[in-house]
C-alpha cells in the first residue's frame, strides 16, 4: 500500500505561476496544504482550483511558516516545495515509487533563469531535501531553510529534476540579492561574525571566479556570466551590510 503523502507550500502572490507547480504536485500528493501570508493577487483562488486547502497565516519567517503549515497536515510525510517549482516526469514517477517504501529523500533543482536553464557555477545539480516525515524533523534557520539532521549526504536521492522557475529578469534577481543580503547580514550580525575590509574586497572576487570559472559557469553563456557576476555581487552586499550593522552598534 502506497504511503499518503502531504504537500505544502508558503505563498505570497505566487498566483503567475503557482498553477504549474501545482498541475505537476497533483500527480503525487494526496493532500495540498497551502500557507499564504496576504496574497493580494489570485494566488489563493488558484490554489483552491486546484483542491488546496488555504490557510491565511500573518508572515513569520520561512521556517516558522513551513513548520505551521506541516502541523496543519493530515499525513506524516511532507513534500515540501516552493510556489515557483515544478516536479518534471521524472521526478513525477521517482515520487510515486518512493510512496511504496518512504523515507527521508532528496532532489536536484535546475533553474530557470531569465528563460535559460542554468547547468553549471554552482546552480546545479541544487540538492535539496523535500521528503521527510514531520514527526522526525523541522525546519530551521532564516533564510536557506533546512531539515534539522537531514542532509543530501543521508537521505535517498531521487531521479528527476524540480525545475525552479525562479528568475524572470535580471531586475528580479537584484532585488532577490537585496532582501536575502539584507537578511544574511543579519544573521550573521547576530552570531558576532565581523567584515574586515579584505573579506568585503576579496571575497566577492573569490565569488566570480570560482562560480565562474571553476564550476563552470562559462559554459551556460550570457546567463552563466550575469548569474556569477549578480552572485559576486550579493557576497559584497553581505558583507557591506555587515559592516554597517557593526559600526552603527558602536
Amino acid at each position: 500500500m502506497d504511503q499518503g503523502l502531504s504537500v505544502v507550500l508558503i505563498t505570497f502572490n505566487e498566483g503567475h505561476h503557482i498553477a504549474k507547480c501545482l498541475k505537476a504536485v497533483q500527480a503525487v500528493a494526496d493532500e495540498i496544504v497551502v500557507i499564504d501570508s496576504g496574497s493580494t493577487d489570485d494566488t489563493i483562488e488558484v490554489c483552491k482550483a486546484y483542491g488546496a486547502r488555504v490557510i491565511n497565516l500573518a508572515w513569520s519567517g520561512y521556517s516558522a511558516q513551513k513548520n505551521f503549515g506541516n502541523n496543519q497536515t493530515s499525513l506524516d510525510w511532507i513534500l515540501s516545495i516552493d510556489a515557483d517549482e515544478v516536479l518534471n516526469e521524472t521526478l513525477i514517477q521517482s515520487i510515486l515509487k518512493w510512496k511504496r517504501n518512504p523515507q527521508a529523500a532528496c532532489f536536484k533543482r535546475m533553474t530557470n533563469y531569465c528563460g535559460t536553464f542554468i547547468k553549471h557555477g554552482g546552480w546545479y545539480p541544487d540538492v535539496k531535501v523535500r521528503l521527510f516525515n514531520k514527526q522526525e524533523t523541522q525546519w530551521e534557520g532564516t533564510i536557506h531553510e533546512v531539515l534539522r539532521g537531514l542532509s543530501k549526504e543521508n537521505t535517498f536521492l531521487l531521479e528527476g529534476d524540480c525545475l525552479h522557475y525562479s528568475y524572470y529578469s535580471v531586475q528580479q534577481h537584484y532585488a532577490q540579492a537585496e532582501k536575502f543580503t539584507t537578511i544574511q547580514a543579519e544573521d550573521l550580525f547576530q552570531q558576532g561574525k565581523k567584515s574586515p575590509w579584505f573579506k568585503r574586497v576579496f571575497s566577492p572576487i573569490s565569488k566570480f571566479i570560482v562560480d565562474y570559472f571553476f564550476r563552470l559557469g562559462f559554459l551556460d553563456g550570457k546567463a552563466g556570466f550575469t548569474v556569477a557576476r549578480i552572485s559576486a555581487y550579493a557576497t559584497f552586499l553581505k558583507y557591506k551590510k555587515l559592516h554597517e550593522h557593526i559600526r552603527l552598534s558602536k
